[in-house]
């Protein structure tokens, strides 16, 4: 193993790196002495060696085994209030959510002598987590949990939603209230194996709020829906919060802002080391977050802030190529009809589409790439169109980088180095098969595939599924940054609002009733389409004034009430001393 034969520690003659039980590598964390030469030999970033200040280990809450992940610090739970997860995939909000929920008993770090409630106990003495291990070691603590791989429930359930809903609910809980609020009624008598992505999503949630219980887990509730139901779960659960405790992991912005009355960050090395900070305020925390620097703890853990424009974007007063235009299209099925509003696209335009889910956007996508002709209508195009879909298939035998030279020989220019293979870090899934790629890895790899493509208009389908926050914020940024600098467009789906505010440069709202009919406006400006958008879905926004991230206004609130009468749902202008306050 080149690990072991590498390694200066064996070449003295001790034991750093050895062969284990299973004739896996085990490395002496004592001996070794972080010259990383076995992580740059040995194959696929097999090893990861990171350097911790020892004060950490003090705080180590859960280690998995020898040279496995670890998870520095916990969160903290709150009565009456949801407090939020947000953090790279791998760096440890599952298992958080598990040891906080009693599925795991934390082991302090000693995996081969695990401590005893009692120690665990002492150990947190004088603290808020006190009262709350002992509760889980009386066995007093009733949580609920919804987890995150909802795809998985057709496999442990064998019946429809309704009797699944009624199994679950607690004896003060009535099935209809729940139903009602996340619009289940049509889909009660469906056995679960017939539901949709969202559905089954909006189902699991219906389960885990039907449960008594005094603390309540979500694990990422936004997946599959769209922003309208996105608002629906986030109503149930904000209820919930009302007479229990509520732990939310969540990758949307904007959905765990709504929602979370503190935050936690998770920062780390991806399945290597995770570390809670301290618990803040929603606000802060997410700033924190886009800024990439925690000023309690004074640790920097991203090397470049996020910014968000507060400034419109400046219609340029010289004649912009059109790359792209169609008459008014209409495309019809059996149940459902979708009409387009004629219009164009311009060269060198990012543009944004939001609406509800079964309103066609996908459909639209297809004509606009003539991969569906419409019944109606035509689509002029003067070059190439480069589809990424919704759902991607991972068939392929050969490794990331065999598979993106095949579409573009030339991936290891500057240009795409810098701009997309270093922001989203696919080198390190260089080695690794495609068939064998996680759902965020394979849709990163989908993403950098469409933009190698020779074409002028790139048209991704949902690029933020799967993807963690920190992934979300990079990918809009490397989609901008890379569309402008080559000079082409791209069309943009997404139900994440602020990844299309990031990305886009104007947008198209469809409207109409999901599975029946749709339509879609021609391009807007974006203070003009947010606005349309936002007045549909009943909500308002305001600038942050220290990073200019859209943030959602608590429904009802003075701020809210002012918006919506002078029908400015979206600020986009310059922040003035009223909105500070």
């Amino acid at each position: 193993m080149e690990c072991i034969s590498f390694c200066p520690v064996n070449k003295t003659g001790s034991d750093c790196i050895v062969l284990g039980e299973d004739a896996k590598a085990v490395i002496s964390e004592e001996l070794c002495t972080g010259c990383s030469i076995c992580v740059k030999k040995c194959p696929f970033d097999a090893i990861s060696i990171i350097n911790v200040a020892s004060e950490l280990g003090t705080e180590k809450i859960h280690q998995y085994g020898v040279n496995t992940f670890r998870l520095y610090k916990i969160p903290i739970p709150k009565k009456n209030a949801v407090v939020g997860l947000i953090g790279r995939n791998g760096v440890g909000k599952s298992t958080a959510m598990n040891i906080l929920s009693g599925s795991i008993r934390p082991n302090l770090g000693r995996y081969e002598n695990p401590p005893s409630w009692d120690e665990i106990i002492e150990q947190y003495k004088g603290t808020e987590l006190q009262d709350h291990f002992k509760s889980i070691s009386n066995g007093n603590l009733k949580v609920s949990i919804k987890p995150q791989a909802v795809y998985l429930i057709p496999k442990v359930w064998n019946g429809t939603m309704r009797e699944l809903l009624k199994t679950s609910a607690g004896s003060t809980k009535d099935i209809s209230e729940i139903v009602d609020a996340l619009s289940l009624k049509n889909n009660l008598d469906l056995n679960v194996s017939e539901l949709s992505g969202g559905e089954l999503q909006k189902t699991a949630v219906a389960v885990a709020a039907l449960k008594d219980a005094d603390m309540y887990f979500f694990d990422e509730p936004s997946s599959y829906n769209d922003v309208f139901q996105r608002m629906k779960v986030s109503q149930v659960i904000g209820n919930l919060a009302k007479k229990a405790s509520v732990i939310l992991a969540e990758h949307d912005l904007s959905f765990l802002d709504y929602l979370s009355d503190y935050i936690h960050i998770l920062y780390g090395e991806p399945g290597v080391y995770g570390i809670t900070s301290t618990i803040q305020s929603a606000r802060s925390g997410i700033n924190q977050l886009l800024d990439g620097f925690l000023e309690v703890e004074n640790i920097r853990f991203r090397d470049q802030p996020v910014r968000f424009d507060i400034y419109s974007p400046i219609e340029d007063e010289t004649e912009t190529p059109t790359i792209c235009d169609y008459t008014k299209l209409t495309k019809s099925f059996p149940t459902f009809e979708l009409t387009v509003e004629p219009a164009e696209i311009r060269l060198g335009e990012v543009v944004g589409i939001l609406g509800a889910n079964a309103l066609g956007k996908t459909t639209f996508l297809k004509m606009l790439a003539e991969l569906e002709a419409p019944t109606t209508g035509k689509v002029n195009l003067s070059a190439k169109v480069a589809y990424k879909p919704q759902y991607l298939s991972a068939g392929s035998e050969m490794d990331v980088q065999t598979y993106l030279r095949t579409i573009n020989k030339n991936i290891d220019s500057g240009l795409i180095q810098t701009q997309l293979v270093s922001p989203l870090k696919l080198n390190k899934l260089y080695e690794k098969s495609v068939k064998n790629l996680s759902g965020g890895e394979l849709q990163k790899v989908a993403i950098v595939a469409t933009l190698l493509q020779d074409a002028m208009i790139y048209a991704f389908d949902e690029p933020s599924a799967f993807i963690d926050v920190e992934d979300r914020i990079v990918l809009a940024k490397s989609i901008q940054r890379f569309v402008r600098s080559m000079g082409k467009t791209a069309v943009v789906i997404d139900h994440d609002i602020q990844l299309v505010d990031i990305v886009a440069d104007s947008l198209m709202i469809f409207s109409g009733e999901p599975g029946r009919h749709g339509h879609a406006s021609k391009p807007l400006g974006k203070s003009e389409g947010m606005n349309s958008f936002l007045k549909e879905l009943g909500i308002t926004y305001r600038r942050d004034i220290t990073t200019g991230r859209p943030r959602v206004n608590k429904p009802g609130s003075k701020l809210d009430r002012t918006q919506k009468e002078e029908g400015k749902y979206y600020y986009v202008g310059k922040i003035t001393p009223s909105e500070k306050e």
